[in-house]
This record gives structure tokens, sequence and C-alpha cells, in this order.
């Protein structure tokens, strides 16, 4: 029996639409490698090792949506992100993919571009955009930080999952049982749901590591306040 945890196995979709996703995720990771060089320094490259172990453990934590072998799983997009910014949190994220896809065989080989471009790069994009958002609105306090990992969190697991839903439209070849609409309606209901676990764990760990060592946190020193910092924060988190 074929399983789907986000991560894509082998069969779920056709070699074209495999194929065409795979120059997708090839030409934003060689954005990524060029962008995130001029990211990466003393404090940046080891968060980096860090992010990607964190992301690699919880990435193995399924939970069950299908009774026919589907299942989903915590991302880390919204994690990378504000740790390690966009593009070295792409990069992260992809490296973690190609492990498991080559080592532990969870998702398919000739699927890697489908699951890099759903969880390294729509994920992480769309959690980058709402944290720059977000951090503009939102006061550089404890709870500002934690409701923007949160809502980052939340929102991108779900995008990714859409993605999905997108890739099967175009080229699914396995009986995933139902319409597409129902499909998205399940895809997006327990992502929820799942996104909510990941928001809590997501929040959790930022605004731990801002208490500590706010110069770690990528977001808080690349994202500029709107408005001049106030007494009300020190470091940008209080």
């Amino acid at each position: 029996m074929e399983t789907l945890a986000m991560h894509i196995s082998n069969g779920i979709i056709d070699g074209p639409v495999a194929a065409a996703f795979g120059v997708v995720a090839l030409a934003a990771m060689a954005v990524g490698v060029r962008r995130g060089r001029q990211d990466l320094d003393d404090r940046l490259a080891p968060m980096a090792g860090l992010v990607a172990a964190f992301i690699f453990a919880v990435q193995m934590l399924n939970f069950p949506i299908f009774t026919a072998g589907i299942s989903g799983h915590l991302l880390g997009g919204a994690l990378a992100a504000m740790l390690v910014g966009p593009w070295v949190g792409a990069l992260c994220i992809a490296v973690v993919l190609v492990v498991q896809a080559l080592v532990f065989g969870d998702g398919g080989v000739a699927m890697l571009g489908l699951n890099v471009t759903n969880m390294a790069v729509l994920a992480v994009a769309v959690a980058y955009l709402l944290i720059a958002l977000l951090l503009r609105v939102l006061p550089r306090s404890t709870t500002g930080l934690a409701v923007t990992a949160f809502v980052a969190a939340l929102v991108s697991v779900v995008v990714a999952a859409m993605g999905f839903v997108l890739q099967y439209w175009l080229g699914g070849t396995a009986d995933l049982g139902g319409n597409l609409a129902a499909l998205a309606g399940t895809m997006a209901v327990s992502h929820l749901f799942i996104g909510i676990g990941e928001g809590l764990i997501t929040a959790t760990t930022v605004v731990t590591v801002a208490k500590v060592r706010p110069d770690l946190v990528y977001a808080l020193r690349a994202l500029k306040p709107a408005a001049p910092a106030t007494d009300a924060t020190v470091g940008g988190v209080r």
C-alpha cells in the first residue's frame, strides 16, 4: 500500500508533473544557495544545523488522515523562516527531505521535486511573508512574537497541503477516493489541526530562543519594525 505523509510517495503523481516540479524545486534551491550565502555568518551557520536537525526530528511524527495509508506531519517551514531566514530555511528543509528520501525511504525519490516545492519552497515562502507582515503590525513582545510564529506556522502547513492537492489535480495517478473537492477539504481540515500543533511548537521554540539570544532570531534582525522600538521591548522581545 502506498503511503503519503506530506512526503509524496512514488506513484502518487505521474512522471511529467513530477519532473516539472523537479525543475521548479531545482531553480528555487539555486536561488536559495545564491541568496543564502549572503546571510551566512558565525551566528547563522550553526543555527542552520540545529534547525535542520530539529525539523528532521519533528517530521518523523506522522498523523493519520485517510485510512488508505495517508498521513500528515509537522513541516517546520515557519520555524526555519524565523530562525534562519527564508533562503537558508528552505535549503535546510530541502536537505532534510533529500536525506529522508534517500536514507529512510520517506517520500519517493522521483517525487522529491514535488515534496521540496511544497515543504521547502511554498511553506517557507508563505511563512516568511506572513512573518514580515505581522512583525510590522504587532508589538515585538513575547506575545507578538508568539502570535506571529503561531499564525505563520498554521497557515504555511495548510498552504503546503493545498500544494499537494494542486499537484494531484495536475497529475494524480493513485486512487485517493472521492473527488478533488473532497480531497481538498480533508487535507485542509486535517492540516488545520496539524498546523495548530505546529504553531504551538514553533511559537514556544522561537520565543524561548528570543528570550535568551534575540540576536539568533533572523526575523528580528532582518525585519525592521514599522516604528522605532520603545522601552517596552528589550533586544526586540520582552
